[in-house]
């Protein structure tokens, strides 16, 4: 008995440990080559694998249509007009729902800026 509760007990500590290190990162926004100083091309690079990226205008009410995926964890989106920002972001992270964070990215940012988002991955 005492070496299955031991067991028990280790794999228990081990899920804890795990379960933090999941916690500890949060997810980063990377603006890609390509991207225009208005943001009428757009590209993201997400440090995490996240899912169905959208952003939203300075003072819209709804987010745009989802950014294109390709290659993994690289969104892109593509306006006629300038985007006015600064922009909100959502996007779905796996068995977890959406998060979403309003104007975290200023008009502007050149490519190689990072944003972190503060969102707990």
């Amino acid at each position: 008995m005492a070496s299955s509760s031991s067991f028990l007990l280790a794999m228990a500590a081990l899920a804890a440990l795990f379960a933090v290190g999941l916690c500890g990162n949060s997810v980063t926004l990377t603006v890609g080559k390509g991207t225009t100083p208005t943001y009428t091309h757009l590209v993201l690079v997400a440090n995490l694998p996240i899912h169905e990226l959208a952003i939203r205008e300075k003072g819209a009410a709804e987010f745009l249509d989802d950014m294109k995926e390709s290659p993994a964890k690289t969104f892109t989106q593509d306006s006629k007009a300038p985007l006015k920002g600064p922009l909100s972001v959502r996007f779905a992270v796996k068995g977890g729902g959406y998060r979403n964070r309003d104007e975290i990215f200023p008009v502007g940012l050149k490519p190689g800026a990072v944003i972190n988002t503060n969102i707990p991955f």
